[in-house]
């Protein structure tokens, strides 16, 4: 029964995960393109993109926990009911924490945890990429289209850490935009950054219907 409700939870949250996506690249773009307005309308437009995009975080956060509590309680990890409990509680404190540096991020300290939040997510991709191609848990009872999917997930994580990147310019040509006032050369900059991280978006959505289409037919 508790296998059922999570897994449920589970393909809930794409819906989830996918509705804040939509929101936050069309008021991304609404405010990459206003020209016209007002620079502190803008700004304050921007704030809320950065306030919705803690949604999608809760959502890889969510997915990555219920993932692999899930694959415990169906026998593919090892431990049973003791890992999925392990992972549950690792995802907890891990969406506490994602909450913690989005609070603080105007703060020294919240620069100093984004960047060791942005450090671990390397680490964490490197140990799917291991667990996916059998360096890690060989000998664990993990069919291939399940080495797939960890896989995938860690090109979905590379995504969403490319997508921050790719935005970086942005905050910094945004800055300069609030001192001295919006420059053509300056809204160009913005503009190109929507482009290239709408781009990346659209292959991480490409990777996550891949892993579903994998969940689902389990051809491997």
């Amino acid at each position: 029964m508790l296998e059922r409700v999570l897994w449920v939870i589970h393909i809930a949250t794409l819906g989830y995960w996918f509705g804040a996506e939509l929101v936050i690249n069309a008021t991304s773009r609404y405010v990459c393109y206003s020209d016209a307005m007002p620079m502190r309308e803008r700004t304050r437009l921007l704030q809320h993109v950065l306030d919705v995009d803690q949604h999608v975080r809760y959502a890889l956060v969510i997915q990555f926990g219920l993932g692999f509590a899930l694959g415990a309680l169906f026998g593919y990890l090892p431990g049973g009911s003791k890992t999925a409990i392990g992972f549950g509680v690792f995802a907890v404190l891990w969406l506490i924490y994602v909450e913690v540096v989005h609070r603080l991020r105007q703060r020294p300290i919240g620069k100093k945890l984004a960047a060791f939040d942005r450090g671990s997510r390397y680490v964490l991709l490197i140990c799917l990429l291991t667990v996916a191609v059998g360096l890690i848990g060989r000998e664990w009872d993990l069919p291939l289209w399940i080495r797939w999917k960890l896989a995938l997930f860690a090109g979905v994580m590379a995504c969403g850490v490319a997508i921050r990147l790719s935005v970086l310019a942005r905050f910094r040509v945004w800055a300069i935009m609030e001192r001295d006032g919006p420059a053509d050369e300056h809204n160009a900059i913005v503009k190109q950054t929507y482009i290239v991280s709408t781009a990346i978006l659209v292959l991480l959505w490409l990777l996550i219907f891949t892993m579903v289409g994998l969940s689902i037919y389990k051809p491997l």
